[in-house]
């Protein structure tokens, strides 16, 4: 059984560039065509796996946002880099 379902509709969507190295790319597009579907879809869906299932990363994702409500409480502003 697939771990990945196949998409429904296509949500809307931002472009972004990576560098994969050669097997998972290879791996990519073999699990693409597996599932009929798009490597862009299986690397979206693997990412918000990857947040649901990483214990780590929500408490430090509710510590942010924890932290960004308390300041924004006190008036203050935040500006946030994405990289």
């Amino acid at each position: 059984m697939a771990l990945l379902k196949a998409p429904s509709k296509q949500p809307k969507t931002t472009m972004l560039q990576v560098r994969l190295e050669e097997d998972v790319r290879l791996n990519l597009d073999r699990y693409a065509e597996f599932l009929d579907a798009n490597p862009s879809y299986i690397v979206s869906e693997v990412l918000k796996l990857l947040y649901r299932k990483d214990r780590e990363f929500q408490s430090w994702l509710a510590d942010q946002h924890a932290n960004n409500r308390t300041a924004t409480l006190k008036g203050e502003s935040i500006q946030l880099e994405l990289k």
